[in-house]
């Protein structure tokens, strides 16, 4: 318990100087109802300066939808600086799919406006940011950020600060239950809500966070440990991924034009 108070306060003396140091007046969070926004939402909240909870609908599945309020009653019952705002982004995104070229179907349309609904709360956020001068905090862990690139590019992955994106999803859980972040949050399969079914991150990812924590932590070391069948197969997940969203962990590339070139204009 000890360890994972120290945990906590670190973290919060982190977000702490930070805003300090930024002149920012305070955070924004997306809360999804799900454990990653439900621990990054409490976390700010702890540190005392104002935070802003935003539940940002879009078709959403009615469960998610509860969750996310949920939290938010119950942060608000025990931190008097949070608020919150509750919006549905459904007619705005819809009315941006109306406007797209028609006769585009399949797997990459799909996926494209999966995309789509992370951008449209990225960009919610920064106009609540933007009004009250707060800092969008992030909701990524270190298996997502860090591990497959499981975000959206100037998606969910559009924020201010990252304050649990070195944090394992595990560590992530044992953070919610110090926290008695609520039971149905806690119960609850991943999902980013960014799908119209019930798909959980694990079904997209083809593993589970368990299994990619796993090859994350082993893939570096020196070990004579022989992997199981499975354990290669997500071994092979993990590498992939890593590969494929290797653009969205990297600072964005700069053309570096030679000083030769420019002098001579």
């Amino acid at each position: 318990m000890e360890s994972i108070q120290k945990l906590s306060h670190y973290i919060e003396d982190w977000l702490t100087k930070y805003i300090k140091k930024s002149k920012m007046k305070g955070f924004v969070v997306g809360v999804s109802g799900g454990i990653d926004s439900a621990v990054t939402s409490t976390i700010c909240a702890r540190t005392g300066y104002p935070t802003l909870c935003l539940e940002m609908g879009i078709h959403q599945n009615i469960s998610q939808i509860s969750k996310a309020r949920k939290h938010i009653q119950w942060l608000e019952e025990n931190f008097k600086n949070v608020s919150h705002q509750y919006l549905s982004l459904t007619k705005l995104f819809d009315e941006f799919c109306y406007t797209l070229p028609k006769g585009i179907d399949g797997n990459k349309k799909n996926l494209a406006l999966a995309n789509s609904r992370a951008r449209l709360r990225m960009t919610t956020l920064y106009y609540f940011s933007s009004i009250n001068n707060y800092l969008v905090a992030g909701t990524g862990n270190k298996v997502e950020d860090f591990g497959i690139g499981f975000y959206t590019k100037y998606g969910d992955g559009g924020v201010d600060i990252s304050p649990i994106a070195d944090l394992m999803k595990s560590e992530v859980f044992v953070l919610a239950k110090y926290f008695n972040v609520i039971e149905d949050i806690q119960k609850s399969d991943p999902t980013d809500g960014l799908w119209d079914d019930d798909r959980t991150d694990e079904d997209q990812i083809g593993a589970t966070y368990d299994e990619i924590e796993f090859i994350m932590k082993n893939i570096d070391k020196k070990s004579n440990e022989v992997l199981t069948t499975r354990q290669e197969k997500v071994y092979e997940i993990y590498k992939n991924l890593n590969s494929k969203n290797k653009h969205k962990m990297k600072p964005i590339p700069v053309c570096k034009v030679p000083a030769s070139l420019k002098n001579s204009i």
